[in-house]
């Protein structure tokens, strides 16, 4: 089974999905969930959905780890034509995952109590993303 989630993004930040990847899978039995984002300057994350100061933190972490190309660290950036979040995006992209896997039993993503899964976004900009998904059942 294969289906494709859009997700609408404002600039850099977490979106969560897990309730829209759950509702699909509900009904369905045991096997493997694998996602994927469409994108080279988005990433993909399974972190904690508690406290959305957890989420905040990662994007201002990361934000200081890849500052964008008109800082004067990243001077040596060659890729700049697309704008000053371009480059930096694509290194993020490159640090964290564009695909998970997750174990679903009885229709249910094996989550941990506290855990969602994101779509983070690294662009200044608002973007539409595509996540891709495939529900593999056991035999």
């Amino acid at each position: 089974m294969i289906r494709q989630f859009d997700v609408k993004t404002n600039g850099p930040a977490c979106h969560e999905i897990t309730r829209d990847v759950a509702a699909w899978l509900r009904g369905q039995g045991d096997g493997l969930l694998v996602l994927m984002i469409r994108h080279t300057s988005a990433s993909l994350l399974i972190q904690e959905n508690a406290d959305p100061e957890v989420q905040t933190d990662l994007i201002g972490w990361f934000d200081r780890l890849v500052p964008p190309s008109t800082d004067p660290s990243m001077r040596w950036l060659t890729h700049t034509y697309e704008g000053p979040d371009d480059m930096p995006a694509h290194i993020k992209s490159a640090m964290l995952p564009t695909s998970l896997q997750i174990p679903v039993q009885d229709g249910r993503m094996m989550l941990g109590r506290w855990q969602g899964i994101y779509v983070v976004e690294h662009r200044t900009r608002p973007h539409r993303r595509q996540v891709a998904a495939l529900f593999q059942p056991l035999s």
